[in-house]
């Protein structure tokens, strides 16, 4: 069997579409009987996917990830164990172990304003919170996904129309507003967990209301994912507001985006965390087409 880890200076990198680096190790009878570090040929999940499934890739180890990289990573038939963090070879013990949690897809990047601010140094990751993480169960070897979601709908394509409010009652997002309802794989991750539990096990038709506390939804913020940088290092730094959502680019090149919290005359502050993370969201959810 082989693991391939996303790497970085020992660690698990945390972003799978910009990995350069992956430490490849291949294990006999349950342990690590040799390990090398390799260069990725590319950028973006469908050719990152590509590029282990050609090495015979049998089991992924990554932290962040999104649904359309776990989609093609299970086409290529690929087992993921998202949301490590920590010393690679750690992590592959931990999976050997059978103590290795999956939080499936939990990297939704809600790209605002088009705006790149330029480089900055420390290379900050971003912290996108959609999936979530089940509960630990122990056992054989490998990486558990905690209580499998169970319901007719489950490993079907569904069709839902949705509102979601806040607990004042402000909407923050609808798809009758957009007249097309929502399409996804029901328990695929591509959904934070309350809303593909939700969905479960519905009817044709039926309609319920959720209430989602932020594990069920985008995950509690980050303290981390909040950072300043001196104005000086930050090429049109000059020319952004507090509040707007713009792009920085890491050391790879590769941008991601934050929010702007803060700016002095010397510093500016940004928030890298999901906008939605920490906060309880409702939502009404119609079921209107189980399409397999």
């Amino acid at each position: 069997m082989k693991i391939a880890v996303t790497y970085e200076n020992g660690t698990v990198f945390q972003h799978f579409g910009h990995t350069r680096t992956f430490k490849v190790y291949e294990v006999e009878d349950g342990k690590v009987v040799t390990s090398q570090i390799i260069e990725s040929n590319g950028s973006g999940h469908g050719a990152l996917a590509g590029f282990l499934a050609e090495r015979n890739i049998d089991v992924l180890i990554c932290g962040g990830i999104g649904g359309g990289a776990q989609t093609a990573l299970t086409e290529q038939g690929i087992e993921l164990c998202a949301g490590a963090s920590g010393s690679a070879d750690e992590a592959v013990e931990a999976y050997l172990r059978g103590e290795l949690v999956n939080t499936g897809a939990n990297c939704d990047h809600h790209h605002g304003e088009d705006h790149t601010c330029g480089d900055h140094g420390e290379g900050h990751s971003c912290h996108g919170h959609e999936g979530g993480c089940g509960g630990h169960e122990g056992g054989c070897a490998g990486c558990h996904a905690g209580p499998k979601l169970q319901g007719r709908n489950v490993g079907k394509t569904v069709r839902t129309h949705y509102r979601g409010t806040f607990n004042n009652g402000a909407q923050f997002d609808s798809s009758y507003d957009r007249g097309e309802p929502l399409e996804f794989v029901c328990g695929a991750g591509m959904m934070i967990p309350g809303y593909d539990a939700a969905v479960a096990d519905m009817e044709i038709g039926q309609t319920v209301q959720v209430h989602l506390m932020p594990g069920e939804a985008y995950g509690e913020a980050d303290p981390e994912a909040i950072f300043a940088i001196p104005l000086a290092e930050i090429p049109g730094a000059e020319n952004v507001s507090v509040g707007e959502r713009v792009y920085l680019q890491g050391p790879d090149g590769q941008a991601f985006p934050v929010r702007v919290t803060a700016k002095d005359e010397t510093s500016i502050t940004f928030d890298a965390n999901h906008e939605m993370a920490g906060k309880e969201l409702n939502f009404t959810i119609e079921l209107m087409e189980v399409l397999d």
